[in-house]
């Protein structure tokens, strides 16, 4: 089974550069199958990664980024692969 697990964070005004380049510091305890990396814009940053891996499993996160970057809580979202094209 493939498990994506999303995590989105606004940054604080005008720091949104500054937490995509704390996103790509991040590393892992494990790799996952696939990391991809996006910006839209208010200055949010989604992160989503792949795992084979059963739903429920404990899988590596991202952490919050800390309040001089993020202007709120991450949002965290688990996601099985039901379909691919």
């Amino acid at each position: 089974m493939t498990v994506a697990l999303m995590w989105e964070a606004r940054a604080v005004a005008g720091r949104g550069e500054d937490l995509l380049a704390w996103v790509r510091t991040r590393e892992l305890p494990s790799q996952p199958l696939r990391t991809e990396i996006l910006r839209a814009p208010q200055d949010r940053v989604l992160v989503i990664t792949w795992w084979d891996a059963p739903y429920d499993a404990e899988l590596p996160e991202l952490p919050e980024p800390g309040e001089e970057l993020a202007a709120r809580a991450v949002h965290r979202w688990r996601f099985e692969s039901v379909a691919a094209a």
